[in-house]
């Protein structure tokens, strides 16, 4: 599959939720997730641009963990990539056998999650944990699949949402590590 994802920094979720409202967008629930960021013993995942991470999803209803593989971005205006996700049942199990391979844990990014559906795009309001307030919208695509009219589709509705400016390609994972290396 192939995520095209655009995310861009927001001033105010209260905001950005009355816009959505205004669109039409319907919350669909609120998460909570904890993302843990290995890299390989082979490859930089840093300098490759690819990521792999186990994550933990609880809602009031559910908790489950799944691991993801992002490959490199595909593209200079978005985060469009394969992304490749199974669920599974034991998050420290799957832990150990990373480690056992020689995948080292970097850090764990944690988040809270609204997520809203328009049309066939999930929305997210994402309060991460040490950054400021961020918006995601994505659309899942098959393999092969061209992803420049999803991407302009995204770029409309963040115009619609008044949002034209603060569109970031670097990942949560990123941006927690610049912060660290600047202070």
């Amino acid at each position: 599959m192939i995520e095209v994802e655009v995310k861009a920094k927001i001033n105010s979720f209260d905001e950005i939720k009355d816009k959505l409202n205004d669109l039409g967008a319907i919350k669909v629930k609120t998460e909570h997730q904890e993302d843990r960021y290995f890299n390989s013993p082979v490859v930089d995942f840093a300098k490759s641009d690819e990521a792999l991470r186990i994550r933990e999803t609880k809602t009031e209803e559910s908790h489950n963990l799944f691991i993801t593989y992002k490959g490199p971005k595909i593209d200079s205006k978005s985060k469009t990539r394969e992304e490749v996700e199974m669920k599974i049942e034991d998050a420290e199990k799957c832990s150990r056998i990373f480690e056992n391979l020689g995948f080292k844990e970097v850090r764990t990014v944690i988040k809270d999650r609204e997520y809203y559906s328009l049309k066939n795009f999930e929305i997210s309001l994402d309060n991460v944990w040490g950054l400021d307030p961020y918006m995601e919208i994505e659309l899942a695509l098959e393999d092969g699949s061209d992803y420049s009219e999803a991407q302009k589709s995204i770029f409309d509705i963040f115009e619609k949402l008044g949002i034209t400016e603060g569109f970031e390609r670097t990942s949560y994972l990123e941006l927690l590590e610049n912060l660290d290396n600047k202070n």
